[in-house]
């Protein structure tokens, strides 16, 4: 796999249903420790409310899932909220669904539409940014070259890190490392070094 999707950004989304409010989070996260601390976060926030059920999904191939009902009846919550981010097929996302009771209950059938209805609706705010598996190349070159070459550099790939000392130093994600040495030696006349530091992970 060389591409995969996450979110553009993190969001929020609220529903009511029979006077129960779910309030819905969606972030982006790295790891399942980052994951648990979104939903502690809204734990915390939201300590008066009953239920703060959750689920995520993390890796390039989202092998990870997990999910949790945080009180409400079991698989009415947190598998119906796994269930929406497998289906809109994004990764590295944790989603957190805190429910106020309105004193109405839903039923089963009822929990389920609402959970998965609000990370929905949030995760449609989110919006979704590509990632992709990119060859990570280092570019040093004299700082008087700096200004035109960031400028072919970034039509040739992804510049995610600039760096000023003697040289200039950039990092930069392409497809095709021996096209892109090439286009670079051409760009820069020969002053400039390229050098691969492997692969990475983008956004693209």
């Amino acid at each position: 796999m060389s591409t995969y999707r996450t979110l553009a950004r993190s969001a929020t989304a609220e529903i009511e249903v029979k006077r129960s409010r779910f309030l819905a989070v969606v972030a982006r996260v790295d790891d399942e420790a980052a994951a648990r601390e979104v939903v502690a976060s809204a734990r915390r926030r939201h300590h008066d409310a009953r239920h703060h059920c959750s689920a995520f999904v993390i890796g390039a191939d989202a092998s990870l899932r997990r999910s949790n009902d945080d009180g409400e009846p079991a698989g009415t919550a947190g598998a119906p909220m796994l269930e929406v981010l497998t289906r809109r097929e994004v990764s590295d996302v944790v989603a957190v669904v805190t429910r106020w009771f309105g004193g109405t209950l839903l039923g089963a059938g009822g929990l389920v539409r609402a959970y998965g209805d609000a990370v929905g609706v949030a995760l449609d705010a989110a919006g979704t940014q590509e990632r992709r598996l990119l060859h990570t190349m280092r570019v040093t070159a004299p700082v008087v070259d700096a200004g035109a070459l960031d400028h072919r550099l970034r039509t040739l790939g992804v510049v995610s890190d600039v760096e000023y000392g003697a040289d200039v130093v950039f990092t930069v994600g392409v497809r095709d490392p021996d096209r892109f040495a090439a286009e670079v030696a051409a760009a820069s006349t020969g002053r400039a070094s390229v050098e691969s530091s492997g692969t990475s992970w983008v956004d693209a």
